[in-house]
């Protein structure tokens, strides 16, 4: 028999949110153990050398969201972490050879704006601050736990007196904050629950000015601009403080990984144990609580608290035995939604994209500004939404949205002199296929993604020395991303808040006593922000 080895807490997972959840367990003298199923940290924000001297960030390419008091209280910036801001920050060519260049350069955007609709270049400062005023307000409510605010029956959830006033004094503080917003408040719960293209088409004039805009509200979902729950996403763009000021995305130096690399160090200090290569078979269960977990290999390991970072379908379906589970809980993690359409593509270059719409503007190494941000792939509304008409039949897209990042364009650390590497983030791939299947249809998915770069930027074809396709199928296999999707869940407004990961389980804590998730299917959702994982350290410590 294997022998048995104890904790006081067991995280699954070595994500971004998983090594969070355990630095922050073992600051408060808990004995932790983070159990990796591959052999690279990171979760999804991760880097490999994939090509020799290549080290890519094979999923999540760009950082902001990452909570300040993260890199303060587990002295990141002291273990190697540094983000690298973008400036420009967004590039969008058009095929006639005009272009749209932005970021936070003082009166960037009000000249670039101009070329095409001076009353736009008046009103995206307004429209800027709008979107400020609300991210502001909400962002407190991603560094708490989420409350139930619901009237759900007593038998899904017992709670006492102590979780009551919790939520409730959490559900006042949203309030408020909501009504300081005033006159604003309308516009506010049309950002949280409306639809991007007709928000947009009210304030803006200008096709490329809202497609750029508008490709930041469907970026991991498999959802239209004219859907419903759109414009949430639009709100991402403006929070966030970790490239040094609100709003600014960088780039993690030495690729996303940097991020797990310096989590890790930070763990190692306080003592948690992290085991790679470690995939768990079961977790074990019974008389109401968790006792630990059982790992393929046949090694037990036990412990009073087990804090899943993977999602819902793995750690409740997989995971665990149906019996170990309510019912009524179970069937509503059942019907949580993965449905995903955003597939990855990674490329080495001899040099960089030559866009014609900027091929006079690059230095002698063929650099130019507009290579620093994000490349968008994308030059009108309408192009965007029968983006998705392929995908709501079961086909990838023929005219995907691409957009591209090229962080050796800032980082020259990540890939040998003179060499490029380009991530490519494809809207809409779905994860069925109507015909076929991914692993017969990938090489050709990305060769369609190539021919419609090319008519943007001629040279790339011919200046492909490696690639690496992942779709949908890869991202679920790779990274245990259900359906591929990159948030552990849709970023929906039934998946949201008090709602997510389901109702009456919004606190990271589950009908098992001792077993919590601290991952992105929990509050506040996907992105590269930790805020998941701090969460759950708060509630495990906070007891019953």
């Amino acid at each position: 028999m294997p022998p048995t080895t104890t904790y006081d807490a067991i995280v699954i997972g070595g994500g971004h949110n998983g090594l969070v959840t355990a630095a922050y367990l073992a600051r408060a003298k808990r004995r932790v153990c983070v159990l990796e199923r591959r052999a690279v940290l990171g979760g999804a924000a991760t880097t490999e050398e994939l090509w020799p001297g290549y080290k890519v960030s094979t999923a999540a390419y760009v950082v902001s969201l990452l909570l300040p008091e993260i890199i303060r209280d587990l002295k990141l910036k002291e273990y190697g972490f540094k983000v690298l801001p973008r400036s420009p920050s967004s590039f969008t060519p058009l095929e006639d050879g005009r272009s749209l260049l932005m970021g936070p350069e003082p009166g960037l955007n009000e000249r670039e704006i101009a070329r095409f609709s001076a009353r736009d270049a008046k009103q995206y400062p307004r429209y800027e601050a709008l979107l400020e005023r609300v991210a502001a307000a909400l962002e407190p409510a991603l560094s708490s736990p989420a409350p139930d605010l619901l009237p759900l029956p007593p038998e899904w959830r017992q709670r006492n007196l102590a979780k009551r006033l919790r939520d409730a004094r959490v559900g006042w503080q949203l309030y408020k904050a909501m009504g300081d917003l005033g006159a604003d408040l309308p516009e506010a719960l049309e950002l949280l629950t409306g639809a991007a293209r007709p928000i947009l088409d009210r304030w803006f004039e200008c096709d490329v000015l809202k497609a750029t805009l508008a490709t930041d509200a469907i970026i991991g979902a498999f959802a239209p601009i004219s859907a419903p729950g759109s414009a949430y996403v639009l709100l991402h763009h403006v929070m966030g403080e970790a490239g040094g000021a609100r709003g600014v995305w960088g780039y993690v130096q030495g690729g996303m990984g940097g991020l797990a690399t310096s989590l890790e160090k930070a763990c190692k200090d306080l003592g948690v144990d992290i085991l790679r290569e470690a995939p768990v078979r079961r977790i074990l269960a019974g008389g109401g609580n968790v006792h630990g977990v059982l790992l393929e290999d046949g090694r037990e390991l036990t412990a009073e608290v087990v804090a899943s970072s993977v999602d819902p379908h793995l750690t409740f379906e997989r995971f665990l035995e149906p019996h170990d589970l309510p019912e009524e809980f179970l069937a509503a993690v059942k019907r949580i939604d993965y449905a995903s359409a955003s597939a990855k593509i990674n490329l080495a270059l001899s040099e960089p994209p030559q866009f014609i719409s900027r091929d006079r503007e690059v230095d002698e190494h063929g650099l130019g500004p507009h290579h620093h941000g994000t490349m968008h792939v994308g030059p009108s509304l309408e192009y965007l939404e029968r983006a998705y008409d392929d995908a709501k039949y079961g086909r990838y897209s023929q005219e995907p949205i691409l957009e591209l990042t090229m962080p050796t364009s800032v980082d020259r650390t990540i890939a040998p002199p003179g060499k490029h590497i380009v991530s490519i983030f494809v809207q809409y791939a779905p994860y069925h296929l109507a015909e076929g299947d991914w692993d017969s249809q990938r090489e050709a998915f990305g060769d369609r993604c190539i021919e419609v770069l090319a008519r943007f930027a001629p040279n790339v074809p011919g200046a492909i020395l490696h690639r690496q396709v992942l779709t949908p199928l890869d991202l679920e296999r790779t990274y245990g991303l259900t359906g591929g999707n990159i948030f552990q869940g849709a970023m929906t407004l039934g998946q949201l808040f008090s709602l997510r990961p389901v109702a009456g389980w919004a606190d990271h804590r589950t009908p098992l006593g001792g077993l919590y998730l601290c991952g992105a299917a929990s509050h506040p959702g996907g992105g590269v922000m930790g805020a998941c994982g701090k969460n759950a350290a708060a509630e495990i410590l906070r007891g019953v």
